[in-house]
């Protein structure tokens, strides 16, 4: 007789106590759109068939798959492609085709790609019991920004990215923003006349994300943290 393994929560309150019990399966399910901001891997951009109004994205990806060709995502996954969430459609080996709407090419840098050249940073959908390396990433792209000036000090890097003005208000020094799909930490922000950040990157995120490549004039996807989002909601409302 089998017997399946789960989690028990529990907590007590000033007049009770509770118990909920989540059963084994629970803890390998995806969080639909949520992600972490830890760059699994880099892929390159095989192929991009029409598919009007937008486009068949198509990525090889080895890491995903074991060492017996096993792929690691199903059809239906969520996967940030540079920080932009989308659906595995289908799935060849160790290649695997999204399908982009014609607003997600338009309002990110996926509709830069070119088969053959571009890569990109993959990161498969947060798991119930993963741990949370970076933070709270939704995979919903608010802007495209634009490497505006890089310093290389090796092994380290520090970028300037410029942003649209109406996002600054999100972004804190020591806060997190998510760039190409990439958890970073704000060093430096300016205002609303000057909007910019500052990143510095150490060796292991230059050499295993595209940033190790990324050079002035570049677009790169931005997320602020979902976080300043809801506060700057809240003090408006409260303002009104």
């Amino acid at each position: 007789m089998s017997k399946t393994l789960g989690v028990v929560l529990s907590w007590r309150s000033l007049s009770n106590e509770r118990q909920i019990e989540y059963p084994a399966p629970i803890l390998n399910r995806p969080c639909p759109f949520m992600f972490t901001g830890l760059i699994e891997t880099l892929a390159d951009v095989v192929a991009i068939d029409d598919q009007p109004p937008g486009k068949r994205i198509t990525v090889a990806a080895p890491a995903f798959c074991s060492d017996d060709g096993t792929p690691g995502a199903s059809i239906g996954d969520s996967i940030a492609i540079n920080g932009c969430c989308l659906t595995v459609v289908e799935i060849e080996a160790e290649r695997f085709s999204f399908e982009a709407g014609e607003e997600t090419l338009q309002r990110t840098n996926l509709g830069q790609l070119h088969p053959g050249e571009s890569r990109v940073n993959l990161e498969r959908a947060l798991a119930v019991g993963d741990r949370l390396g970076g933070h709270y990433v939704t995979g919903h792209v608010d802007a495209i920004g634009k490497l505006t000036q890089r310093t290389d000090d090796p092994p380290w890097s520090h970028l300037k990215f410029s942003i649209p003005g109406q996002y600054i208000h999100q972004i804190v020094a020591k806060g997190s923003i998510t760039v190409d799909g990439i958890s970073l930490t704000v060093v430096d922000v300016g205002d609303a006349d000057d909007a910019y950040f500052t990143v510095a990157l150490i060796p292991h995120t230059l050499a295993a994300t595209t940033l190790g490549h990324c050079i002035v004039g570049d677009t790169v996807n931005l997320e602020t943290d979902i976080l300043a989002k809801y506060v700057q909601r809240s003090l408006q409302q409260r303002g009104n």
